[in-house]
């Protein structure tokens, strides 16, 4: 069974950089999955978007599964800059 977190977020200038399509700005949504074997993989989607993209270096192996909404809270932190 898959764990998950979502958040929106603005990412001003500068954006978040992503796997598959490079740069992403703007209103966005983040998800964090956590899979059976501990790891979190984040990705983020254009507001109201079906498509997600992988955040480049959105990827960890945890060690307590209960770390997984700090590790996803701390990214919306980071990833949140609606002042650029």
């Amino acid at each position: 069974m898959l764990n998950t977190y979502n958040s929106p977020l603005v990412a001003g200038q500068g954006g978040v950089m992503t796997e598959e399509v490079g740069v992403v700005t703007g209103d966005l949504e983040l998800r964090t999955t956590m899979g059976p074997d501990g790891v979190v993989t984040a990705k983020v989607r254009y507001a109201g978007a079906g498509e997600w993209y992988r955040v480049r270096g959105g990827m960890c192996k945890l060690a307590d599964e209960r770390d997984h909404a700090a590790v996803h809270s701390l990214l919306v932190g980071v990833l949140n800059r609606p002042a650029g």
